[in-house]
């Protein structure tokens, strides 16, 4: 059943978004994980329309909030105003009141603003004045950013990067699919034909499902073994914590699910690890300098640590 509305929910978002199916499963088990989706590519292919089309093809209630220089926490907390009819102060709702926010260049506004989305990410709650307001669920945040311009952009800090479940690269589409895009788009907007498969509700039941998806004690320590072979290179001052760990399983349980089985192995582990713990690393200045980056250092370790045999 999960594996068939997969199928229906990649089949609505390739309508407007076309021909890169490897990143928009990616982005699926990203939302069955639970997790949240930092988008790093250059601007124009796709990374805002991908965001939409999902909300549109999950039925979960959407916001975007565009990144400025002169955003505040407030417009994305929202805060609270007197009403002079009730002699009260009043909550009023920001950005990430929803399921699904899309936080558009993330790293166009100020750090104290960025940092106003770390409780949002990590808790699903918001607290303004002392008063704690817990968001619907599920909450899913789709980030976008582009490396190239650097200009007038401030970095994440490690704080909030690590709170990326994945960070996925979406490239040029081919020559034919440009073709396809194209055409797509001439008469309408693909978005509008974009139509709902599931439901919150469903979508939380898929979530709770992936909890009973089977892991050995082998696999999960070939997971653990792994990040834990992050930590200790010469060339990477900052490894992959323990959140990134929790992180990489529930991606595997994910892909597994994806692959119709409700077991873990190995080759689940492999497959989602760039995605998962790339972002996540910090290297040292010698790394750059040579020209060594984290694809790199993560395909050595991918090579070097290899999982013990285990009975599922």
């Amino acid at each position: 059943m999960i594996v068939e509305q997969s199928k229906q929910i990649i089949e609505e978002v390739n309508k407007a978004f076309i021909g890169k199916n490897d990143v928009v499963e990616k982005v699926l088990m990203t939302i069955y994980a639970g997790g949240h989706i930092l988008l790093e590519d250059c601007p124009g292919v796709g990374k805002t329309t991908l965001a939409v089309a999902f909300s549109k093809a999950l039925g979960l209630s959407n916001k975007r909030i565009q990144f400025t220089t002169d955003t505040l926490p407030s417009d994305i907390t929202g805060f609270t105003m007197f009403n002079r009819q009730t002699n009260q102060f009043e909550y009023r709702e920001g950005a990430a009141n929803c399921q699904l926010l899309l936080a558009d260049e993330i790293n166009r506004t100020s750090p104290k603003t960025q940092s106003a989305l770390l409780e949002v990410m990590e808790e699903h709650t918001i607290t303004v004045d002392g008063e704690t307001h817990v968001l619907p669920a599920p909450f899913i945040c789709i980030a976008t950013q582009n490396p190239q311009g650097s200009a007038g952009t401030q970095p994440l800090p490690e704080s909030q990067l690590d709170r990326f479940m994945v960070c996925l690269s979406i490239g040029y589409p081919t020559l034919e699919n440009q073709m396809k895009i194209i055409k797509t788009q001439r008469y309408s907007n693909p978005l509008e034909d974009v139509k709902a498969v599931t439901s919150a509700e469903n979508l939380l039941e898929i979530q709770n499902y992936l909890t009973s998806v089977r892991m050995t004690d082998e696999v999960l320590a070939y997971a653990i073994r792994l990040c834990e072979a992050t930590r200790n290179p010469p060339l990477i001052e900052l490894g992959i914590s323990p959140r990134g760990i929790s992180a990489l399983v529930k991606m595997a349980r994910a892909h597994a699910v994806l692959r119709e089985r409700n077991y873990v192995i190995p080759e689940d582990i492999q497959s989602v690890f760039y995605n998962v713990c790339t972002h996540r690393l910090i290297l040292r200045p010698k790394a750059r300098v040579d020209g060594i980056t984290a694809e790199e250092l993560l395909q050595d370790i991918l090579s070097r640590v290899v999982p013990e045999r285990a009975e599922v």
